[in-house]
């Protein structure tokens, strides 16, 4: 629509009176947020378009062009709202990233609590780190990291314990996959642990299995020299392309 800004103005004129934005919201609609200047109006005005706005992206299940609007507002509300949306359909991992929009306006953590605590009953633990890592909330992180290890989630626990910085139960983590042959899981943990002396052993038995290229990496993060420079000087390139699955 041309001239979108000249009719904008003229439409909130004609209904500023009764307040309605009822002929202006669809104009604003049709172009999307992006594309739309509202910063002739003053607060109230702007502020009283964008929400109207994003309730119609909402109805409409715009949920991007809705949260554009509300952000804009820091209308916490409706950011909210949208993410119980996404959290009624079980799209945790999105409700998680608009509750913390809504948390950085507000501070008020309890949706991301309750969804992570949703989330953990549910099995989605990967999606229970995220909410608890935004709060860095370290009580629920340890329960997170106790029912990982339950379940055999060793990818998510193995992140958990690196926020905590609990290094030991990293290397115990990882000396737990390196004895079930989970060797990347192995590596992760001791990457994370920071522990040199553990890669070096790693890279050992990934030389010895013959996955030159996982050894030699594994051997660079230990700043272990000696063994990359063997490596390099006595394998040829078509060896280094072999890594663990």
């Amino acid at each position: 629509m041309e001239n979108l800004e000249g009719n904008i103005k003229q439409l909130v004129e004609e209904n500023e009176g009764g307040g309605s934005f009822a002929k202006i919201v669809p104009s604003i609609v049709k172009k999307g947020i992006d594309n739309v200047n509202l910063n002739m109006f003053d607060d109230e005005t702007r502020y009283g378009l964008l929400n109207a706005s994003g309730d119609e992206f909402l109805k409409r299940g715009d949920f991007v062009q809705s949260v554009k609007s509300f952000l804009l507002t820091k209308n916490v509300n409706k950011l909210n709202e949208v993410g119980d949306v996404f959290s009624s359909r079980g799209q945790y991992n999105q409700a998680i990233e608009i509750y913390n929009l809504a948390y950085n306006f507000s501070q008020d953590s309890g949706k991301l609590i309750r969804c992570g605590e949703k989330c953990l009953v549910d099995a989605h633990l990967a999606d229970a780190l995220r909410a608890f890592s935004i709060l860095k909330d370290e009580a629920r992180l340890v329960k997170l990291g106790e029912v990982c290890l339950e379940k055999e989630k060793l990818d998510v626990a193995i992140e958990v314990f690196a926020i905590l910085k609990s290094n030991d139960k990293l290397i115990k983590l990882g000396d737990k996959c390196l004895s079930e042959n989970k060797l990347s899981y192995a590596a992760r943990a001791y990457e994370l642990a920071g522990d040199k002396e553990k890669l070096s052993q790693l890279g050992d038995v990934l030389l010895k299995s013959g996955l030159i290229g996982s050894a030699l990496r594994i051997y660079e993060l230990a700043n272990n020299q000696m063994m990359v420079q063997f490596i390099k000087e006595n394998f040829s390139e078509e060896q280094f392309s072999k890594f663990y699955a």
